[in-house]
């Protein structure tokens, strides 16, 4: 039986038909297929992996795609056909095959039509087709649109490519015809047919579904009416950033201007302005639970900051709730009376950009009782009610892993107690986001905007059903693949609202969409669009959660069950774990750029506050009191404090909360062996036990480089000496000052040898694979390695600086300063390439040195050279590093920098290490400096001096008379810090005014 896969062409016949039967003309058009999948309509649509977006090709389809006709349907075959440069699918050729019986040999010419949408633009492959296994002529795929790539739902721009098939190449039985593009990049399906006629598929335009009449033809209520705000979307490709300004320029800001509330009638499309604001801001409105009034965020014109406001359905009655120097964003109401937000209340920045973060805050129903839910470092967002009365949200987070790919969704009761991973976060790659209640159902509606997310949350719309756990890959179900759509609000469980640009779209459960309102040509050309529609109709309240914190308390109690319990636990025995290492991620005041410099080299964003540890018992127990809304993770110690296992996100306890986990890391599905008799609760809870001696954040100048000093230098430094000096093992541990490093930081850096979390979407690692367990440099501190000898307290202090990720600075106060090629919003400075030495340095490096140094040989032509290596894309074994700008130049001595020791001759004091093949070890010497009187060599002496004197004046944190940058100055006046008052030269601590800065944001009961 042959099937025909559209759903309009759906045709079955007989059993014994042959291809010598062709359907007739009046079925299908003029073209009489013999066989097709799809339907020519200018569509993608009723393909597969329309819903899961063509970036899920290699999950949806990991094995070669073969297509049975008669069996399958138009979904098994993808609607892309992706080729070599398309790394999302591997970057590889991908060949579709067609299989399919034939009744008799086919003794006439036949032509396969391959109906295309879309194809990449510029980039057009090869496209070779193969009938039983022997190849027909190549041709190249025609340029195309693009945009039906990231939403196949639109129509797209039909072509045709007509492959003719001798006769006789179709014979008795079964056939197999292949697809297979080569070179270049993908192109996208309309149909493809095997036909007698050479002439392409006459195409039938789709019937547009009716979904506005399905959808009030269901409806309950009287009116059918939808409340969404009107404005410009952020002027930052972050998802996040919208609200508030950039860090280096208070009057830069990320919005514009331009807001209105709007109420919809869908029945009738009459448009009801309730505020219109043409300087102002107008977003996430809420509908109250009577449907009388709206929660919105407002930004009035002539004003900076998004505020708390309602307003009747009438347009009357506006009301402001919240007032203050911060942004209150993205209100839902909550079943006690209360409200719940995200505000920039919590004073910290990004950790990788320049903008504001906004956390969970709730108040009271008139906006008083302000008060923080979250203790997260980064963004939580689009908090909404779930029927059990939890609060469903999206929190972003890295502890130590990559600060692009974990941004998912979690549950918390209404005072912040009970937080715990919803969906996702241990899914990377995907920002899930507005997520709500879909109704009559156990499943949620959310937004998936790829990668590290869209402007204004722009992606997919994907159900979830969390039922067989936070990380089965098979709980999402895409209902639609374009990336252009947002804010999804379910009218049921096969209906759904979302914004999209300039218009509203009714989406059902098939995939299929249907705009119902658009803004004038005006509003778009001023850049306004769509935002957070929601239907304006009386709902339930939800069930009210009772409270489990007590805000007289600044602490809460965490229970650990059993610490061996968990998954990717192989190897860890019971006693074998101590006690916990208790660590607080530390929030940023400012930042200024995406990476993580100065505070890492590809490691680190944040700073981290040893606490101290508590103990764990043998049966695996522990009990612990906690300071109350911090940013705490654990590290598991073993007898001698090394490191086995290691959280890589954070925790957060409530005023006077009691909460507790199975284990380190335990399966979420799982159901725990119930005990009641944990050792760790037969005694109060342990209070953290401090360790004396250790600073609470470390400083790698301050507080690593001495114990090198004192240990490593006889080998690992400049001078010659008896033990191996200089520049032993070619490891570089003096404390020098590099152009952003120091060169002992940017060494045991890059040589590995510590191990943390790095800037990688890893998590959940075997035991001892991240810490002190597994960091080399901890076992050189030992006299096996060449007779060393350090202090019990030195090696603490190591062991430490690695378990808080290793960060080359210990104050904030550091970010933006005292780097020559540093980077502003990820943007590489290189004013040196202004000053005249740098120039003289440039010629002389490329004309003395590139001879031997071309290729990934090439030397970097001053101190802001970074040759295609920013610190977030470090490739360890690359020979680029080996010849850095971090270890080439030295701003301490300039006269000691490698760039110059290495060229020049032993007799003249230099090192002498060119060579006249530097791939090859035994290569002659090449004598680049003969002695120190070379002009060339004078030149580059000039060129190293001059970077150094301007570090002199720019100030590095470790410096004497270094002073913050004006930005972070700024801040730490607005958090009330500073004085208002600081004069321009006045003195200021770093580490006092960070230490300040972090206790004002500890909790304190009211009457402390």
């Amino acid at each position: 039986m042959i099937v025909f896969c559209s759903s309009k062409l759906l045709v079955a016949t007989l059993a014994m038909a042959s291809f010598g039967h062709p359907l007739s003309s009046q079925q299908v058009g003029d073209a009489s297929p013999l066989f097709l999948i799809g339907d020519p309509d200018g569509h993608a649509a009723e393909f597969g992996l329309v819903r899961e977006g063509y970036s899920a090709f290699n999950s949806s389809f990991p094995d070669p795609v073969v297509f049975q006709m008669g069996q399958d349907s138009a979904r098994d075959w993808p609607f892309v056909h992706p080729s070599h440069r398309d790394t999302w699918a591997g970057g590889r050729a991908h060949p579709f095959t067609i299989r399919f019986s034939s009744a008799a040999r086919q003794e006439r010419p036949l032509y396969l039509l391959i109906g295309i949408v879309g194809a990449h633009s510029t980039e057009h492959s090869k496209v070779t087709v193969a009938v039983n296994g022997v190849a027909l002529p190549v041709q190249t795929a025609p340029g195309g649109v693009m945009h039906p790539v990231f939403d196949p739902h639109q129509r797209g721009r039909p072509d045709t490519m007509v492959f003719p098939v001798p006769a006789g190449m179709i014979i008795k039985g079964e056939n197999a015809i292949s697809i297979r593009l080569d070179e270049q990049s993908w192109i996208l399906y309309d149909y493809v047919a095997l036909t007698q006629d050479r002439e392409p598929l006459k195409i039938h335009p789709r019937a547009q579904p009716n979904l506005i009449g399905s959808l009030l033809a269901n409806t309950v209520e009287k009116r059918s009416r939808v409340v969404f705000a009107v404005r410009q979307p952020g002027r930052d490709e972050h998802w996040y950033a919208n609200f508030s300004y950039y860090a280096p320029d208070e009057k830069s800001t990320t919005y514009g201007d331009g807001g209105r509330l709007c109420l919809l009638d869908l029945e009738s499309g009459e448009l009801q302005v309730l505020l219109d604001d043409p300087k102002g801001g107008i977003r996430d409105p809420k509908v109250h639970y009577d449907a009388r009034k709206i929660l919105f965020s407002y930004r009035p014109g002539g004003s900076t900051h998004y505020h708390l406001y309602e307003i009747g359905v009438d347009g009357e009655g506006l009301t402001q709730l919240t007032d203050g120097d911060y942004d209150d964003i993205e209100p839902t109401y909550l079943p006690d009376g209360g409200i719940v937000f995200v505000s920039s209340r919590c004073k910290r920045w990004v950790n990788c950009w320049l903008t504001q973060v906004a956390t969970l805050h709730r108040c009271d129903a008139d906006g008083n009782g302000i008060r923080a839910l979250s203790g997260n470092l980064e963004h939580d967002n689009t908090p909404w009610v779930l029927p059990d009365g939890r609060i469903l949200y999206q929190r972003w987070e890295y502890v130590d892993r990559s600060q692009v790919h974990y941004h998912h969704l979690w549950t918390t009761n209404p005072d912040g107690t009970g937080q715990m991973v919803y969906y996702g976060n241990q899914t990377p790659g995907v920002v899930m986001i507005d997520a709500k209640p879909v109704p009559d159902t156990n499943s949620i509606v959310a937004t998936f905007s790829p990668g590290h997310g869209r402007t204004e949350h722009d992606g997919s719309i994907a159900i979830v059903n969390p039922a067989a756990g936070p990380d089965d890959p098979g709980a999402v179900e895409m209902l639609h693949g374009g990336h252009g759509l947002r804010d999804p609000f379910p009218f049921s469980a096969d209906m759904f609202l979302v914004a999209q640009g300039s218009q509203l779209v009714l989406l059902n459960r098939d995939g299929e969409t249907q705009t119902i309102f658009s803004l004038s040509d005006q509003d778009v050309e001023a850049g306004l669009q769509c935002h957070e529609p929601r239907a304006l109709r009386r709902s339930p309240r939800e069930f009210v959660a009772a409270p489990r914190s007590d805000l007289t308390q600044d602490t809460g109690q965490l229970i650990l069950a059993d610490v061996c319990e968990g998954r990717n636990m192989a190897g860890v025995e019971r006693g074998e774990i101590k006690k916990l290492l208790v660590i607080e991620s530390l929030p940023k005041p400012i930042n200024f750029t995406g990476g993580m410099e100065p505070l890492s080299y590809g490691g680190t964003f944040t700073l981290e506050r040893v606490l101290g540890t508590v103990p764990v018992e043998p049966d695996g127990s522990a009990f612990m009191e906690l300071p109350a809304l911090r940013s705490l993770f654990f590290v598991a110690l073993d007898e001698n404090d090394m490191s086995v296992k290691r959280m890589q996100s954070f925790l957060t306890v409530q005023p006077g909360e009691v909460t507790g986990c199975v284990g380190c890391h335990e399966q979420r599905t799982k159901t725990p062996t119930t005990r009641y008799d944990l050792t760790a609760l037969r005694h109060p809870p342990s209070k953290i036990q401090a360790i004396e001696g250790v600073p609470e954040v470390f400083d790698f100048p301050r507080d690593v480089q001495p114990i090198l000093d004192r240990h490593c230098l006889s080998c690992h430094g400049y001078e010659e000496t008896p033990l191996g000096g200089p520049l032993a093992g070619s490891m570089n541990l003096s404390g020098a000052r590099g152009p952003m490093y120091s060169h002992s930081y940017f060494s045991l850096t890059v040589r590995r040898q510590f191990s943390d979390g790095r800037n990688l979407p890893k998590s959940n690692y075997p035991p001892r694979t991240l810490g002190s367990s597994a960091s080399p440099l901890l076992g050189k501190l030992d006299p096996s390695h060449y007779g060393v000898e350090v202090t019990d307290h030195e090696r603490d202090l190591i062991r430490l600086w690695i378990e808080v990720g290793a960060p080359y600075p210990g104050t904030y106060a550091a970010l933006g300063t005292g780097m020559i090629g540093g980077y502003e919003r990820n943007q590489i400075q290189r004013a040196d390439l202004g000053w005249p030495a740098t120039q003289a340095g440039r010629e002389i490096v490329g004309r003395r040195c590139s001879g031997c140094h071309s290729g990934h040989l090439v030397l970097p032509n001053s101190p802001s050279d970074n040759r295609n290596m920013p610190p977030w894309d470090i490739r360890y074994g690359d020979i680029r590093l080996r010849l850095s700008r971090h270890i080439l130049y030295n701003l301490t001595e300039p006269a000691e920098s490698l760039l110059l020791l290495a060229p020049l001759a032993k007799e003249a004091g230099g090192f002498g290490l060119c060579k006249e093949d530097f791939s090859n070890p035994q290569s002659a010497p090449a004598e680049v400096f003969a002695s120190t009187v070379d002009a060339d060599y004078l030149g580059l002496l000039a060129a190293v001096r001059a970077a150094a004197n301007h570090l002199d004046q720019i100030k590095r944190f470790d410096m004497p008379g270094f002073r913050p940058r004006d930005a972070y100055l700024r801040e730490m006046q607005r958090y009330g810090i500073l004085p208002d008052d600081l004069g321009p030269e006045e003195a200021v601590d770093p580490y006092a005014t960070d230490r300040a800065y972090w206790r004002s944001l500890w909790y304190r009961p009211s009457d402390q």
